[in-house]
């Protein structure tokens, strides 16, 4: 299981196209050439470092990387760290997500 966090706008957006197109926030996959994801124990980290203003809720996307058509590849995302994260080499098929989690703001 991998995880993307999504803005609330985007996720509704792919449920009616049937693919998820964001690699993170505010930069599509066109842009990037990928998608950015992360393990259970990244996605908390990455949420406090790259949504802490976020102000509305974020949706939590739990993907089946079995289910998914897109290559999923582990890439070195730190290099300091050498700590690697998924990336989705093309969209996030709707039938890949197969459970969401609703995160409030982090102030709420």
């Amino acid at each position: 299981m991998i995880y993307h966090l999504a803005e609330e706008a985007d996720w509704q957006q792919a449920r009616r196209d049937g693919s998820y197109t964001r690699s993170t926030r505010g930069v599509s996959l066109e842009e990037e050439g990928f998608i950015h994801a992360s393990s259970a124990e990244q996605w908390p980290v990455v949420r406090s470092r790259f949504y802490a203003d976020v102000s509305g809720p974020l949706v939590l996307l739990h993907i089946d990387e079995a289910r998914l058509t897109s290559e999923v590849v582990h890439e070195v995302g730190d290099p300091a760290t050498g700590e690697t994260f998924p990336h989705v080499y093309g969209p996030i098929d709707v039938d890949a997500v197969v459970d969401t989690t609703v995160l409030p703001p982090p102030h709420a």
